[in-house]
């Protein structure tokens, strides 16, 4: 409860800090320094300020940034039922490449890594600024070094050229930086950072669950490097492979037998997810995407407290990707639905055709593969479930590893690899393996775990194969150029910030 006050108290005043600076009075740092000339240093309060930059990235799991990276793609899609999911058409911009700079989705995820990014500088100002700091205080500033360069990671990969900001207070450079300058920055400062991090998992050091260590640091850097190509123009595979490498040969991880043991609402207890953001109902609220993509009777099926929205779902390629042996299709709910006594309910037939972006018709309620990969929780609903949101795991660093040497001409890697993987879905291995059908791979493995847009960018641009700005069915045309492989910077950032510069084609 403690935490939980000193939590509040900061949140307060980073918001009116930000509020004061807008009216040209005392800058940000004043307040900052202010409190932590006058702040207790235990463990506990230490901690609590921590936690309040971890804290901003509960809106990660499901709302803008994550719709950005996948309902652009080829394996989510947000249909409109009747008049749900309408929303203005933002969520159909989506998916038909179409979003324009007041798409709320755009503005949200622009807004969400911002904040992010402003309360990590927040909390490296105010350890920096301790009278009195703790032995470890180098090590805790170095690890929000790098969880704020994750959020930059990410906001560098959806808007491209952003404002590089890495101070809070004063008069920072709101001048754009591009994404080749971003990159190296980010390299240059997880380089000098990580090897400070703690080198134990969460699973043997409790303390540092849900927090960046060496190997959640070594991870970021692995991605960079995989996109270097994306970013600089010059591909990096093979410092994407040495530190995917890496995390596989600390030894800190292993694959869960069962792959979705790494999304249940006890998930905690994984040996392969490397860096989660927690939730815990009802006190870390959130992870909603159960009721993002349940139907309406599935309250029925999960016992849960209230009617799920009926939303998000597989597109039917997608869908009939995988293979019928492959047990990863468990996270697809399809066909009948079912009461949590096992009784039928009437009329909820899941069909896996999404063959309209929109329909009235009664019957479209239940187009569409709904996904269970994260277990629904009964008792739970629109404040979210205990499922921790998984950021990096294992078998994305093994997959990393593949690419990178396959990329490099090393298909035995490759293929060694992706069997680990494979085997734990059920499925048989191959001798041989392309780029093409590594990509489908890394689909089915990661399906809604926030990377597809990512992945499907860094393949075009490596192959030219159209992955990401494609047709698609529904409804969706071939992109007429690349320039949607980033998204419009929002109008009320470039009303707000004179030297932002729109990106080319919106």
């Amino acid at each position: 409860m403690k935490n939980i006050k000193i939590l509040s108290l900061l949140g307060l005043l980073i918001t009116s800090s930000a509020l004061i600076q807008s009216c040209k009075k005392l800058p940000q740092d004043t307040y900052s320094s202010g409190l932590a000339a006058t702040y207790s240093t235990s463990p506990a309060q230490i901690n609590a300020v921590v936690e309040s930059a971890y804290a901003a990235l509960t809106p990660l799991q499901t709302e803008s940034v994550f719709q950005l990276n996948e309902v652009t793609t080829d394996e989510m899609i947000i249909p409109t039922r009747g008049n749900n999911w309408y929303d203005g058409g933002e969520h159909q911009e989506l998916w038909l490449h179409a979003v324009d700079e007041l798409n709320g989705d755009d503005v949200g995820g622009w807004t969400d890594l911002t904040n992010c990014i402003t309360k990590a500088n927040f909390v490296i100002n105010f350890l920096t600024n301790l009278p009195t700091q703790p032995a470890n205080n180098a090590a805790v500033i170095a690890e929000i070094n790098v969880l704020r360069d994750y959020s930059i990671f990410l906001m560098m990969d959806l808007y491209g050229n952003i404002p590089l900001i890495t101070t809070y207070g004063g008069s920072p450079n709101l001048a754009p930086q591009n994404q080749a300058a971003i990159y190296k920055y980010l390299v240059a400062n997880l380089q000098a950072n990580i090897p400070l991090l703690s080198a134990e998992s969460g699973i043997t050091t409790p303390a540092n669950y849900g927090r960046f260590n060496q190997w959640g640091g070594y991870m970021l850097l692995a991605k960079l490097y995989l996109n270097a190509q994306v970013y600089t123009g010059t591909a990096d595979w093979a410092n994407a492979k040495k530190y995917a490498d890496m995390v596989i040969a600390s030894g800190q991880y292993t694959l869960q037998p069962n792959f979705f043991d790494n999304f249940t609402y006890t998930n905690k207890s994984s040996t392969e997810n490397i860096f989660v953001i927690p939730f815990n109902f009802p006190s870390i609220p959130g992870n909603v995407i159960e009721m993002y993509t349940l139907n309406y009777n599935n309250q029925l099926t999960y016992n849960l407290t209230g009617q799920p929205y009926n939303g998000f779902c597989a597109p039917t390629a997608f869908y009939d990707s995988f293979a019928a042996a492959d047990k990863r299709t468990q996270m697809w709910a399809i066909g009948q639905q079912y009461t949590a006594a096992g009784a039928p309910i009437a009329g909820a037939i899941f069909s896996k055709y999404v063959l309209q972006l929109s329909n009235p018709a009664d019957s479209f309620v239940y187009a569409g593969a709904r996904s269970l990969k994260y277990q629904p929780q009964p008792g739970t609903g629109s404040a979210g479930t205990s499922n921790d949101g998984v950021r990096f795991r294992l078998a994305d660093a093994y997959m990393m590893s593949a690419e990178a040497a396959l990329e490099m001409g090393d298909g035995a890697t490759a293929v060694t690899n992706v069997n680990l993987i494979r085997a734990r879905a059920g499925l048989p291995p191959v001798t041989t393996i392309t780029l093409d059908q590594l990509l489908m791979e890394r689909g089915h493995e990661f399906a809604w775990e926030g990377w597809r847009r990512n992945d499907l960018i860094r393949f075009e641009k490596a192959t030219g194969t159209p992955y990401y700005t494609g047709a698609r069915v529904p409804n969706k045309s071939a992109d007429a150029d690349q320039h949607t492989f980033l998204f419009p910077i929002p109008s009320i950032q470039m009303a707000t910030n004179p030297l932002l510069k729109q990106n080319p084609g919106y």
